[in-house]
């Protein structure tokens, strides 16, 4: 028998989890989008303004392609295109899953950011990875 609580707890969860739901499943539309729309084909993206206006690699150039990569099932490819983007991947995949598996148990999502140090982090790899992508012994990083 099911009681008029037990109706109560699984309605706010299953609400509560749509906005992860609704995450995934726009994440994995881009992803088929790029997977099926070649970006290595000209005219089908924008080319990066950063690159078209200074010749120089962003730490996002060569990400679409990358994409396209893994959604075709070659990480190597990937791999060689944006490692930086590669790298992100299970990093969002698991932060992903926090937010889920949070919003499920129907924790505080103001508990859910992220640290200070771990985003300081991020951005200082980035910004090595900008530069060294762009000088010659970092040529192994450019697209």
């Amino acid at each position: 028998m099911v009681t008029g609580r037990t109706a109560d707890v699984r309605g706010p969860r299953a609400l509560a989890v749509l906005a992860p739901l609704g995450a995934a499943l726009a994440a994995g539309a881009a992803v088929a989008y790029v997977g099926v729309v070649d970006p290595n084909e000209p005219g089908h993206y924008p080319t990066c303004p950063f690159l078209m206006l200074t010749g120089l690699y962003c730490p996002g150039c060569g990400g679409l392609r990358a994409v396209h990569a893994l959604a075709h099932g070659d990480p190597v490819t990937a791999l060689g295109l944006n490692l930086l983007v590669v790298a992100l991947v299970p990093v969002l995949a698991f932060l992903w899953g926090r937010w889920a598996l949070r919003s499920w148990r129907g924790a505080p999502l103001k508990g859910i950011s992220i640290h200070p140090s771990y985003v300081w982090a991020f951005l200082a790899l980035m910004i090595v990875f900008w530069i060294v992508r762009n000088v010659a012994f970092g040529e192994f990083l450019a697209p």
